[in-house]
This record gives C-alpha cells, sequence and structure tokens, in this order.
C-alpha cells in the first residue's frame, strides 16, 4: 500500500479545487458593466449574424422593396402606402418589430407614450411589423395596446431586408431632412429614447440636426395613416 490512503488522496483533491476556486474568485472582476448595445440572446432576437446596414449620416432608403422580382412598398394596415418621401420635414422613428417579440411587447407602451407627447412638435413613429403570420395578429395588437401611430405590415420583408435588419426591435432614427442619425439594435427605456429623439426634435424644419431654436409645432402629417383597428 502506498504512503497516502485513498482518503487522504481524495481530501488533497477537494482542498486543491477550494483554493482555484478562491483564486476565481479574488482575480474576477467586480461590477463588470453591462455593454451599452443589447447583444443578441438576451433583450434583441436575432435572426442572421450581424451585418452592416444603414449608419448615420446615410440617407434613409423608402420604405419599399422586392419580392420574387417585383417591387413592394410598406403599406399600413388599412393597405395604404407609406412613403417617406412625403414626410420630409418630420423627425421620424422608425421601429421594426413583431407582435410575438417579447421585447417588442415590452417596449411598445414606451413607444405610444412617446409619440403621444411629441406628435405635436411633428414626430411621425412609424412601426414596421414583419415575421408576422397574419395582419389580422397585427390589428389585433394594436387594439390591446390602443396605439395611435402608424403600422406597417412588411408581410414580404422586403422592406426588412432593404433596411438590412438582423434581429428584433431594431430602431432607425430619421431627421427633419431624411438623414439616418441613430441606428440602436435592441429595445429602449423611456429616458433612452427621449435622449435619441431630443436633437432631432430641437431642430427647426429645414435646419441641420442640433441647430439652435426651440422644437417646432408642426402639425401631423396627413400623409402618415394612423395604426389600423
Amino acid at each position: 500500500m502506498g504512503p497516502f490512503s485513498g482518503r487522504q488522496l481524495l481530501a488533497a483533491a477537494v482542498a486543491v479545487l477550494l483554493v482555484a476556486g478562491s483564486l476565481k474568485a479574488l482575480t474576477t472582476p467586480i461590477g463588470t458593466p453591462a455593454p451599452a448595445v443589447p447583444t443578441p440572446g438576451s433583450s434583441f432576437v436575432a435572426f442572421a449574424p450581424p451585418q452592416l446596414g444603414l449608419q448615420p449620416g446615410d440617407r434613409a432608403p423608402e420604405l419599399a422593396g422586392t419580392f420574387n422580382g417585383q417591387p413592394v412598398v410598406l403599406t399600413d394596415l388599412e393597405g395604404r402606402p407609406i412613403r417617406l418621401g412625403s414626410l420630409r420635414g418630420h423627425p421620424i422613428w422608425i421601429n421594426f418589430f413583431a407582435t410575438w417579440c417579447p421585447p417588442c411587447q415590452s417596449e411598445t407602451p414606451t413607444i405610444e407614450e412617446v409619440y403621444e407627447a411629441h406628435r405635436a412638435q411633428g414626430l411621425v413613429v412609424i412601426a414596421v411589423s414583419v415575421q408576422e403570420s397574419s395582419i389580422a395578429d397585427v390589428r389585433a395588437y394594436a387594439k390591446t395596446y390602443g396605439l395611435q401611430y402608424t403600422i406597417g405590415f412588411d408581410g414580404t420583408s422586403a422592406v426588412y431586408r432593404a433596411y438590412h435588419i438582423y434581429g428584433l426591435p431594431t430602431q432607425v432614427f430619421i431627421d427633419r431632412q431624411g438623414i439616418v442619425r441613430q441606428v440602436w439594435n435592441g429595445p429602449l427605456s423611456l429616458s433612452q429614447a427621449e435622449q435619441m429623439l431630443a436633437p432631432l426634435l430641437a431642430a427647426s424644419p429645414g435646419a441641420p440636426v442640433g441647430a439652435g431654436g426651440s422644437a417646432g409645432s408642426a402639425a401631423s402629417p396627413t400623409a402618415a395613416p394612423t395604426a389600423g383597428r
């Protein structure tokens, strides 16, 4: 029999494991901050690997695309076309979402609250519904939440692809001149939404973003339909 019994060898192994665990705990940083942008798998539902999409400074493309080689224009829940070109002069928040997406559901009341607070300043909110089984589901969703902002039904995902979206929810903020100012992958809190919209709302129609002066009091755009019921 060797110099050490089985019980002694087991006790030694346990002691080594305890020491290793203590060293790991001592060397692990405390209070590591969470990443600023939500990561896929947590509050952002990714459908594909990250891809380079719209960048701040890009002109926002029209809400249109192609499907099976045919042109497709985004329409609201009543079948009416939604065109960015008719909304020039308004700050625009585009929200790509799905009714079955939990983080999308959690931020829906925030979007409605922000829209109601700033619609008199010309804010236009366009929620683009993607990956849905039917337009009836989206109508029911709009009714449940009492949504007043515009909802588009992207049944073919043509607009989704044209904007290079790879997950939900995705937010695109466009200034009064039609230029993309922010793209955010994931849901937004009330304070985050207000922070991103502040420079767009502050700029007067026709003035560059960041110009001084009070927010304009543009009327609601006649070309922007409200959410279908």
